[in-house]
């Protein structure tokens, strides 16, 4: 009885593993759930016998353990198909029992051991059979277990071991004859199952290919997330800076809240409204804003989930958002980076109409034209590519709105970064209206690094609340880079940025058309050797000549500068060569500001479809647009030489100072150059400041010698940190 036991349990055993490793491998909604879930019951209601049941507690949030109770509402479990579950155990179970049922399970013997072992009465149920004969081993002192023996036969010997066997048992031994049906079945019930097994995964993944669940059917599903209010904790108080975006999205959300108020005079609702404008302006924070606004269902999903490895997935994914959507009415779907499947179809490389994102793109047009006025299913896409569109996306009646969400200005980026300095503790000389005007061309997300970046420098200061300094380093850190105060210079090389940076300050602060300057400095910074930086008075929708000619002239200046105090040039103005030649030809081709060429465009569109640039003009124009940038930065850098020549001494009395404080404020530079000398202290006195602040808190010993660690080599001067 209990080697029949044993035998069960082992065959219980496989079966559950090889259910959960078939669950594994075709998901849990697979009919080998059934398989495991039989074998655990049959171990669990076998260990009843030998230790009590514990008593079994609901996991968390319901009998699902997800959080909804339980409920019709809650999530339930797949259900396993049961008639071939059923099928599936028993085959299973018929082959793991013919498997060990077999006579291979016993010791095999000779004929002469069988008849030594039987004479000495150690072996009884003796049973020939066509696959050998088979007897029970007694328990003895040497085997305390018993046990079975075998002497396997062929049809060569099967006679003569029958006669031998019969003879030594005296003719007690059992004859069993082997059933035809069983020999069938041992050889056609594995092809058997191999050909239901596969017949139910092709039939499973037939299912799919019609949308239907499955294994493969989930890649035609939609892959959105659905957001409310309390999901999302963004409301319109947490965007600023973008006052008309956000009035426009005010009434869509009164479009879904109160429809009849706006087709009572024949109007109807727009189908769709496509956010425009630069990475990080805040149209997705506009969109969730939006989500946490309307108390209606709000479907998120980005343009590249709709595309897939199989073709036609897109296709069905957007079909199955739009009819959940419409199930869902009033709802709103949201396509983050919609460029991703709006290209303008048969542009570039693509292959025609058989390519996969044109399939999908077709499938989101059709779902868009075919909304009712009472639909009550509002699109809001959002992408910074607008101009690579297909225009039968962005026409009336589909995205009836186009929202720009620009660059927020000075008054917007002070809102910016008062809602996002709500969040850190500032200190009593922080001046948020300085920094928002040193910020020009920032983005919502730069001014929002801005803030955490100054909240990480304060907190690794130990401070107890963000300083101005703070804020201006975080602003520094994430335009140009983190400053390289550890790098160590030569004095040559370090008197060739001092001047470099001197020559651009004192341009920036002689020509009045340039921006203010506002601070320089030969800390090294990113990718920079030293930077001079300007404090715009104003946000610029676009550029003068004469502001553009003093940008260029002020770029020429680190060269002439370093050339002349060195008698050589560098790398270092590779950035300032890059800058003042990309802004001449920009002049030229594209904003009409050169006398020769007139005002013509001579760049082609960036739709950024094809490697090679679009260009619409002949040779000869070709050469007198090199010649008239070249004629432009001549001038530039001629007119900055004598600038600069006029004004060498200023230029010494800078780079000289920055040498002994490596940085400057406006204030300063201006001082130096009214010819009044600096009177803060330098950066030898800081460091001499510092290591008696270390002296002090490191007393000499009894001894007369002092603590580990402030021993300093004659003419060494420790760093701050």
């Amino acid at each position: 009885m209990s080697s029949t036991f044993t035998l069960s349990s082992m065959a219980f055993s496989i079966a559950s593993f090889v259910g959960r490793t078939a669950r594994f491998v075709f998901g849990r909604g697979s009919a080998w759930n059934g398989v495991a879930a039989f074998s655990d019951r049959f171990r669990a209601d076998d260990s009843r016998e030998t230790k009590p049941r514990a008593k079994r507690t609901p996991p968390p949030g319901g009998p699902n353990g997800n959080g909804g109770g339980g409920g019709p509402g809650a999530p339930q479990a797949p259900q396993s198909r049961g008639l071939f579950t059923m099928v599936a155990v028993i085959v299973l179970m018929v082959l793991l029992f013919m498997m060990f049922s077999s006579p291979d399970r016993g010791e095999r013997i000779t004929l002469a051991e069988f008849k030594s072992a039987y004479t000495a009465g150690k072996l009884s149920e003796v049973t020939l059979s066509d696959e050998g004969v088979l007897a029970k081993r007694k328990a003895d002192e040497g085997n305390p277990n018993e046990s079975y023996v075998r002497i396997p036969i062929n049809a060569a010997n099967k006679d003569l071991v029958a006669a031998e066997v019969n003879k030594i048992t005296d003719g007690k031994v059992q004859f069993r004859n082997t059933s035809p049906w069983v020999t069938l079945v041992l050889f056609f019930a594995p092809l058997v199952f191999i050909l239901v097994l596969g017949w139910w995964i092709v039939s499973r993944g037939l299912r799919a290919a019609t949308g239907g669940g499955g294994m493969l059917g989930n890649f035609g599903k939609s892959r959105h997330r659905t957001l409310t209010k309390e999901m999302t904790g963004v409301s319109f108080a947490d965007v600023a800076g973008i006052d008309e975006a956000k009035d426009e999205c005010t009434e869509i959300i009164e479009f879904l809240k109160n429809p009849k108020k706006f087709t009572k005079l024949g109007g109807r609702i727009p189908r769709g409204v496509l956010l425009v404008g630069e990475p990080g302006c805040g149209k997705t924070l506009l969109a969730k804003a939006i989500a946490g606004e309307a108390d209606v269902p709000f479907f998120s999903i980005s343009g590249s989930d709709f595309v897939e490895m199989f073709v036609g997935v897109g296709a069905s994914r957007v079909r199955d958002l739009f009819k959940q959507a419409k199930d869902s009415a009033p709802c709103i779907i949201f396509l983050d980076e919609i460029d991703a499947v709006g290209r303008r179809r048969g542009g570039g490389f693509t292959t025609g109409g058989h390519d996969e994102r044109e399939q999908t793109l077709n499938a989101i047009l059709v779902e868009m034209d075919g909304f009712n006025t009472t639909d009550g299913v509002i699109v809001i896409a959002a992408t910074n590519r607008n101009d690579v569109l297909d225009p039968a996306l962005t026409r009336p009646g589909r995205f009836d709105r186009q929202i720009t969400v620009p660059l927020p200005d000075v008054k917007g980026r002070l809102e910016i970064l008062k809602v996002h300095s709500k969040k850190v503790k500032l200190g009593p000389n922080i001046n948020l209206e300085r920094i928002a005007r040193g910020t020009p061309m920032f983005s919502g997300a730069d001014l929002a690094a801005i803030i955490n970046e100054a909240a990480i420098a304060a907190t690794m200061q130990n401070k107890d609340f963000i300083e101005h300094e703070d804020l201006e380093e975080a602003r520094d850190k994430v335009k140009f880079g983190r400053a390289k105060k550890s790098r160590v210079r030569e004095k040559d090389e370090n008197k060739l940025v001092a001047y470099h940076e001197a020559g651009h300050a004192v341009l920036q602060a002689l020509l009045p058309d340039a921006d203010p300057l506002h601070k320089v400095t030969i800390i090294p910074r990113g990718g920079a050797g030293g930077a001079t930086f300007s404090l715009p008075e104003k946000d610029r929708m676009g550029y003068s000549v004469k502001w553009l000619n003093a940008t260029m002239r002020v770029l020429c200046g680190g060269r002439i500068a370093e050339a002349k105090a060195m008698n050589d040039a560098s790398s270092g103005a590779s950035m300032d060569i890059s800058q003042v030649t990309s802004l001449a030809r920009t002049m030229v081709v594209e904003w009409g500001m050169s006398r020769r060429l007139g005002f013509i465009r001579y760049t082609g569109m960036d739709t950024r479809e094809m490697y090679m640039p679009e260009r619409m003009y002949s040779e000869e124009t070709a050469k007198l647009i090199d010649d008239e940038v070249r004629r432009m930065v001549d001038e530039a850098f001629a007119e900055a030489q004598k600038i600069l020549d006029d004004n060498w001494e200023k230029v010494v009395a800078v780079a000289d100072a920055l040498l002994k404080y490596e940085t400057l404020a406006a204030d300063d530079v201006h001082r130096l150059m009214r010819g009044e000398t600096l009177a803060k202290p330098t950066v030898a006195d800081l460091l001499r400041a510092e290591a008696r602040k270390a002296a002090e808190a490191n007393p000499p010993a009894a001894n007369g010698t002092t603590s580990p660690g402030t021993d300093l080599p004659p003419g060494t001067m420790p760093t701050p940190a």
